[in-house]
């Protein structure tokens, strides 16, 4: 058979072999059709099992949140309290200050010379009155040995100036009758006459002589007492700046520098004193130095004096206040703690530090009504660590929470445990 022959054959057979294939294919597409929707299903019983675990889980979450939201809101918690209380009839302040002596003078040369004598030292106890130094200087007593004796010449001249007006005044009166009578011609009598009144005139310059040098030689006296330097006031000599044989000069502005003097029998002390404070001081107000390096004793001294004006810049009261020191137990320029024991003048109550709250809000405290917090806003005066002082927003006796929670709002209801009591200022 031929290649003709063999495809003529095939064309033979070819419709019979596809009639017999078309139920095969139409078979495998029913088959494919119904593992489609199999599964699609599948996927979409899938998608509908997440979704349903998802809810699931959703609404078991968000119950389990209202369950401890609700618990939350309904749990009362257990707090500490503490009262708050009042504050004494006084505030006791505590300010850091420097003692001074209640009376201090630098001592200079009034007169100039060199020191013949030096009777104290640096330490000396020395009362009023008492010498400190001799200043020599010849000179000077020269000049008072000239100054008398001119001084008696003037009074020599004052005699003799008021003989001659005696004299002429004896004149005078005897020649007087006389020329009104005739008897002595009118040119002697005015030449009597004129003759006193020159003489009258004479007496009054010889008695400003005389004044006027007896002034002068007490100048030169007075200079002379200033050799003998003296203590102006009882004290304690502080520091000394010349020693025998110095030569110091008496000038107004460049005067010799000799000794420092302080009275320490009462120390004086200046506070500058905050105006919060300031408006309860006044005269006799206590007071109580301490000193750190002796701390078993007091020295109480008494508020003497105010500036009655606050520095403008500082708001601050000037004060001073004086300390008994007969032992000298104080020294001046020692560091010192001054307390003062100041009346109140507007009432303060006192909250334990552990109350406060601080937000954005501001200062706050929870307060207890009734087994209920409130929250109340207060004004802070002063910070003792432990314990504030407050001047609004509570009362005494009021219960104020300790360590509040951080999500305790008002309204909430709390149980109160006690807390320990509030300090006092």
């Amino acid at each position: 058979m031929n290649e003709t022959e063999h495809s003529r054959a095939a064309a033979a057979r070819s419709p019979e072999t596809t009639r017999g294939s078309e139920p095969d294919a139409a078979a495998k597409k029913a088959v494919h059709g119904i593992d489609g929707r199999i599964l699609a299903g599948s996927v979409l019983l899938l998608l509908f099992g997440a979704l349903a675990i998802g809810f699931w889980r959703h609404y078991s979450l968000h119950a389990q949140v209202m369950a401890t939201a609700e618990q939350r809101r309904d749990f009362v918690p257990s707090v500490r309290a503490a009262p708050v209380r009042a504050s004494g009839p006084t505030m006791v302040v505590t300010w850091p200050a420097t003692t001074e002596a209640f009376a201090q003078a630098n001592i200079y040369a009034r007169a100039s010379g060199y020191i013949s004598r030096r009777e104290v030292d640096i330490g000396s106890q020395v009362k009023a009155g008492q010498l400190l130094v001799e200043i020599t200087a010849r000179e000077l007593e020269d000049q008072i040995a000239q100054a008398e004796g001119t001084f008696a010449q003037l009074q020599a001249a004052l005699q003799q100036a008021t003989a001659n007006r005696d004299l002429a005044q004896v004149t005078w009166d005897r020649d007087s009758p006389l020329v009104q009578k005739g008897w002595v011609t009118p040119q002697q009598g005015d030449t009597d006459r004129l003759n006193l009144q020159a003489q009258q005139a004479a007496v009054a310059v010889a008695q400003a002589n005389v004044t006027a040098q007896s002034a002068q030689l007490q100048v030169l006296k007075q200079q002379k007492s200033y050799q003998s330097v003296v203590a102006p006031f009882d004290g304690t000599i502080t520091q000394r700046n010349v020693d025998i044989g110095s030569l110091v000069q008496a000038d107004a502005t460049t005067g010799t520098f000799l000794f420092t003097l302080m009275q320490s029998d009462v120390i004086r002390i200046q506070l500058y004193v905050p105006q919060d404070e300031a408006f309860g001081l006044a005269p006799g107000i206590e007071a109580v130095v301490h000193v750190p390096e002796m701390p078993g004793r007091n020295f109480p001294g008494t508020v003497t004096r105010l500036a009655d004006a606050l520095q403008p810049g500082t708001r601050t009261l000037l004060t001073e206040i004086d300390v008994p020191n007969p032992d000298h137990a104080l020294a001046p320029g020692t560091y010192c703690t001054v307390e003062l024991r100041i009346p109140r003048k507007t009432p303060s109550l006192i909250v334990p530090s552990e109350a406060i709250i601080f937000n954005r809000n501001g200062l706050s405290v929870a307060v207890v009504e009734d087994g209920v917090a409130r929250i109340h806003a207060v004004t802070v005066v002063r910070d003792f660590g432990t314990t504030v002082e407050v001047s609004a927003g509570v009362k005494d006796g009021d219960q104020v929470i300790l360590n509040p929670p951080v999500d305790l709002t008002d309204g909430h209801k709390v149980t109160v445990r006690p807390g320990p009591p509030a300090q006092l200022s």
